[in-house]
């Protein structure tokens, strides 16, 4: 199976937008594992609005709490299971989006970085531009290098920092795959757009 999996340095870093465009440009299926918050737009639909092209797989879990898998499937009295877990099988390369950040809790005995390595699939770290960028990206590389994950390279959602971007890609030792800046408004032509002006598809071949 080919295709990618779409982590974070933390929630909210706009992981969702860039797998939608990741998924659109690939023409790949997209999958979230598990959606913990299920008001409003749910990032599986998220997907669907923006990038057309994709097709969009069910969650394994979807999960009423908004907060990390581990804490609402125990609000919700919900057992996540390993089987269940497990890749789905496509023709088309497969986009997974995690929750959260690299170790965000799954269960108590099983973080997202473990769930990552049993996926063999490489890794594509979405991070901010903002302060602190550097260190919570960096600690991110280290968390999936150590569970011997491939990282396919970081790419940076926000306005251009130059310095910061310039010294996670150089002392985590990473392709910078481009920076999206946020769009406004947001939607799949936008987003297409920006992605194909931004965002460096050749490293991922």
């Amino acid at each position: 199976m080919t295709g990618f999996i779409v982590t974070g340095t933390d929630t909210d870093v706009g992981k969702t937008v860039f797998a939608a465009g990741l998924a659109q440009a690939l023409c790949a299926a997209y999958w979230k594992p598990a959606q913990a918050g299920l008001e409003g737009e749910t990032d599986s639909r998220a997907v669907a609005r923006l990038a057309p092209a994709a097709l969009v797989l069910p969650e394994a879990y979807r999960l009423e709490t908004p907060c990390s898998p581990h804490e609402a499937a125990r609000i919700d009295g919900v057992e996540i299971a390993d089987d269940a877990l497990t890749l789905p099988q496509s023709e088309r390369p497969l986009v997974v989006e995690g929750a959260g950040g690299v170790l965000v809790p799954y269960r108590e005995d099983l973080l997202a970085a473990d769930l990552f390595a049993r996926w063999n699939l490489p890794a594509i770290v979405v991070a901010r531009t903002a302060l602190g960028t550097i260190s919570h990206t960096l600690m991110s590389l280290e968390a999936l290098r150590a569970r011997g994950i491939a990282v396919a390279g970081v790419a940076f959602i926000g306005e251009e920092e130059p310095v910061a971007e310039g010294a996670i890609t150089r002392i985590g030792e990473v392709s910078h795959l481009g920076r999206l800046p946020r769009l406004d408004p947001l939607n799949a032509e936008t987003l297409a757009e920006a992605f194909a002006q931004h965002i460096r598809m050749d490293l991922l071949a």
